[in-house]
């Protein structure tokens, strides 16, 4: 009898995780912005209207990282997350192209991969003439950007975080690596892993809102959500308000970028 009991314990699928919010605290997380202001503004609008819909709590929102790039004004975006962020409890991740845009002050080929990824886009968004942007070498562009890029806006980049826990969820920009412990997970994988974790097994006991891949729709699973809907492009920008055990998506619609109408 004992031994069929054991049988019966050991055979057993392991409780699903119900992962929750500690009581009184409510959170909002923001998929990819990459650049488009007018979403952001969009966005804000919509979470504020949300919060005041809802009963008081103590409010959290998070940005997921990849506020720059390919979009055509990230130094509105950065702008407008600093003012936000006096105006209530705004945490910022530090996505890969924030990491890009930060290396390219220093090296070289950082400079020329921020540049195929979005980054001319950036820079313009900052007081550089297309002109003076076309005839400039690496060397020169480089002198450009210390000098139209605030310093506020690089060390306010510099402060981003690298990974955020919310009671029993994590957020970071791009995943985790599976069966590595949060304290042991490399910055270079919270930021730029794709196919290991979003193809690899759930085997967890948190869950993990993330950005990073785009997706048509965002994915919510018990253990995942994924919120980059790639507005830069799409017009889509995606957000998830936590409560509880509660969750719920908040969605904003602009203009399609021009090149994928």
């Amino acid at each position: 009898m004992l031994k069929l009991l054991r049988s019966f314990l050991e055979s057993r699928p392991e409780p699903e995780v119900i992962p929750s919010v500690p009581d009184g605290q409510r959170v909002y997380a923001i998929g990819d912005i990459h650049g488009r202001y007018d979403l952001l503004c969009q966005m804000i609008a919509q979470i504020e209207a949300d919060e005041a819909s809802r009963p008081p709590a103590d409010t959290t929102v998070i940005l997921l990282g990849d506020l720059v790039d390919r979009g055509p004004d990230s130094a509105s975006v950065i702008a407008t997350a600093r003012e936000w962020a006096k105006r209530r409890r705004v945490r910022i991740l530090a996505g890969n192209h924030e990491e890009m845009f930060l290396g390219s002050f220093e090296r070289d080929d950082t400079l020329r991969h921020f540049l195929r990824h979005g980054g001319r886009e950036t820079l313009l968004s900052y007081p550089i003439e297309p002109d003076v942007y076309s005839r400039a070498t690496l060397e020169e562009l480089r002198a450009i950007m210390h000098e139209a890029v605030p310093a506020d806006d690089i060390e306010f980049m510099r402060g981003m975080e690298d990974r955020i826990q919310i009671g029993d969820y994590v957020f970071v920009h791009a995943g985790v690596r599976p069966g590595i412990p949060l304290e042991d997970q490399k910055v270079s994988d919270l930021r730029w892993i794709r196919g290991e974790f979003i193809e690899g097994p759930e085997s967890r006991n948190f869950a993990v809102v993330h950005g990073h891949t785009i997706l048509e729709t965002p994915h919510v699973s018990p253990l995942r959500i994924s919120l980059d809907t790639g507005a830069y492009a799409s017009g889509l920008l995606t957000a998830v308000g936590l409560e509880g055990t509660a969750r719920w998506l908040i969605s904003v619609q602009g203009e399609p970028a021009a090149e994928a109408a």
